[in-house]
């Protein structure tokens, strides 16, 4: 059976990227080993399962590299410091505000969903509610237009 959407896309790969991405977030969140160390041991676990190891690689260097951007980016929607927020929220939250922001091409409606989906997985028990308040309410600032035009009015 084919996955793949008419764009190539196989939206289950990209969500194992993602889940795959939250772990190595989280990772270095916690050790901070160097971006290279860090996907080529993510990535030999890829190797494993069926995933989008391409677009793996984009988030987990898209949010090391732009980490005080989309830090400065969510500030205006959590409650405390980006630091005090646990760490698998963090991360979901860090992966989908680089997303929202760099990957036009992924719906933010999307977005959302994957870091709701991942935080429930890896998260406490009610992270995923935190983590869907606070990117329903950054998809509507940095994605104005696109988040707008699908609210029903």
């Amino acid at each position: 059976m084919n996955r793949h959407r008419n764009d190539g896309i196989d939206p289950v790969a990209r969500s194992r990227s993602r889940r795959r991405a939250l772990q190595a977030v989280y990772a270095w969140q916690l050790s901070a080993t160097s971006e290279g160390a860090l996907i080529a041991e993510f990535a030999h676990e890829q190797a494993h399962e069926v995933a989008d190891l391409e677009y793996f690689e984009d988030l987990v260097r898209g949010v090391l590299r732009h980490v005080a951007q989309l830090d400065a980016a969510l500030a205006g929607y959590i409650d405390r410091k980006v630091d005090e927020v646990d760490p698998i929220e963090r991360a979901a939250l860090r992966i989908a505000a680089y997303e929202l922001l760099h990957r036009p091409d992924v719906p933010y409606r999307v977005v959302i969903n994957e870091a709701i989906d991942s935080t429930k997985r890896f998260g406490s028990e009610h992270g995923h509610t935190y983590v869907n308040g606070v990117l329903d309410k950054a998809a509507l600032a940095l994605r104005g237009t696109e988040s707008q035009a699908a609210r029903p009015r």
